[in-house]
Formats: structure tokens, sequence, C-alpha cells
């Protein structure tokens, strides 16, 4: 199909489709796990696990944890059993690392027993692995206060 102006703008129209539809899938993956990752933390919080690998980092509250086991004690060992997320936004980017994703979540947090919510942020950064899924190589949590 020629677009009147010349070739240029044809290519530049099928790059821009390229874009939008890669777009529209990093947002579809983003949310997808989002969903997967709080409905895990809410509700089993134990297998949140299967979702890192020995390279990951965590970053919870400014302390730096590094592999599958430490990041998975640190999860397991929070002072409260079950809570509940909210999501208010969830905005993913494709990464310069081939197929990666950033996600970035804002939302809140009830704690059981508590009447307020607690406001938090988090990013991931997530990998693909060869078999099609993906996981976490980098996840920085933050409270936020005021």
């Amino acid at each position: 199909m020629a677009w009147p102006g010349g070739g240029g703008e044809e290519n530049h129209f099928n790059t821009e489709m390229e874009r939008c539809h890669v777009q529209e899938q990093v947002e579809v993956v983003g949310k997808a796990f989002v969903d997967h990752y709080y409905n895990l933390f809410d509700n089993d919080r134990s297998s949140l696990a299967s979702l890192y690998q020995p390279t990951s980092m965590l970053t919870f509250e400014g302390q730096t944890i590094v592999g599958v086991e430490d990041i998975s004690c640190k999860l397991n060992s929070l002072p409260f059993g079950n809570c509940k997320h909210m999501i208010s936004t969830i905005d993913s980017q494709p990464s310069a690392y081939g197929g990666g994703i950033v996600v970035f979540v804002s939302g809140s947090l009830q704690l059981p027993g508590e009447e307020h919510h607690l406001r938090f942020s988090q990013m991931f950064h997530l990998i693909p692995t060869q078999d099609g899924c993906f996981f976490v190589q980098n996840d920085f949590f933050r409270l936020n206060y005021g």
C-alpha cells in the first residue's frame, strides 16, 4: 500500500503500528503479572519464590536482598500474615534487555486489624525465560508516607 508523499511515510506508519502492538503486549503481560503476583502475595506468599531466580534482587524499604532463598525468607517473615493489596495504577514499558518488561505499581495495602491502608509503590523488572515465561530480576518496594 502506497501512502501519499512517498515510501518513507509507509515505513514510519509500519514502525508505529509495530510499536503500538508491542506496547499493547507489554501492558497485557504487565497486568497479568501484577494480578498473579499480588494474588500469590495475599493468599499463598510462599509460592512467590517461583517468580525469582538466583540472580534476582529485592530492595525492600532500602534493604537489598539477593537470591531466591533470601528473598523468599524476607517476604515470608514479614510481621503480618494475611493482607490485601488494592492496585491503583500499573505502568509497563519494554526494557532495553531483549524482551524484558519494567512494571511500576502503586496501590494500598490493608493489614489485618488495621483501619488505615498503607500506600505503596513497587517496581519489577521482568526477564523472559527460554520457555516463554518471565522471572523477576529486580524488585523494589517502598511504603509511601506523608
